[in-house]
């Protein structure tokens, strides 16, 4: 008698089992009259993120409940690790590489710090490991070749102890706010700055008006979460998208001029 074995690779590698039905595109549905925009590949990973059952609280990286539980409508089912590490930025960098890992684009993958310097992770899978002194990196080699998910994860390690909004910024690329596409970040430069990434958008075929989920880490490290809108509850949590003017979100303002694009 032969034995087939069925491995089915999950698109979201650091979950032990993929709940379908407990996605954001499952479980957060559109106002009445949108329907959802088509979307990049990106985009639909993005949508089709797992997330925790119910509303949850958010939790900090050290098992603590996040002081304001009113900001979120719902908490993506990502771990966050035992250190400060993965914020704003750093939540909205590993979702990018968490996509092109899972898809094998590894020669995509790779960061700017704040030094200005790129951390490819073509290089790290060649046993190379960047050292930083000052403003100065150079590079060591330490290993043997490895293109694990565990090496990915101390790869994102290093990115988020030298990354942030203000390297972030640098390089995304400023993008038009009345076109909006999922996966854009609408970011605030600075130390800390702020940075919010567009998780789903959907449209009114009758008016051409769009809308966005938005979903956010923040200081300190925590939970991603869905964001509530508080501007207007009736609509949250999904947010008007606008051409210009103010987006204002539980825990910052933006406007919409901040918007970027990879």
């Amino acid at each position: 008698m032969v034995l087939l074995l069925i491995i089915t690779i999950s698109p979201y590698p650091w979950l032990r089992g993929y709940d379908s039905s407990q996605t954001i595109i499952r479980r957060i549905q559109p106002p009445e009259g949108y329907r959802r925009i088509e979307a990049s590949p990106f985009g639909e990973w993005l949508r089709h993120l797992p997330l925790k059952r119910g509303r949850p609280p958010v939790y900090l990286y050290n098992g603590r409940k996040k002081a304001d539980q009113t900001v979120h409508h719902a908490v993506v089912d990502l771990d966050v690790g035992d250190e400060d590490l993965q914020q704003c930025a750093d939540a909205i960098i590993r979702l990018r590489a968490e996509y092109l890992y899972q898809r094998g684009c590894f020669d995509s993958i790779g960061f700017l710090i704040t030094s200005g310097d790129w951390i490819r992770f073509r290089k790290w899978i060649s046993g190379f490991r960047p050292v930083v002194r000052g403003n100065r990196v150079t590079w060591i080699r330490k290993g043997i070749s490895d293109s694990s998910y565990q090496s990915f994860r101390e790869y994102l390690r290093f990115i988020f102890k030298y990354a942030g909004t203000y390297s972030l910024a640098k390089e995304l690329k400023k993008t038009d706010p009345a076109d909006p596409q999922i996966g854009d970040v609408f970011i605030q430069p600075g130390f800390p700055g702020h940075a919010i990434l567009i998780i789903d958008l959907a449209r009114d075929p009758r008016t051409g008006k769009m809308v966005m989920l938005l979903g956010q880490s923040f200081l300190p490290a925590q939970d991603f979460h869905i964001l509530n809108n508080p501007e207007n509850p009736s609509l949250s949590p999904w947010y008007e998208v606008k051409e210009g003017g103010e987006l204002i979100t539980p825990e910052w303002e933006f406007d919409f001029g901040d918007l970027s694009r990879w």
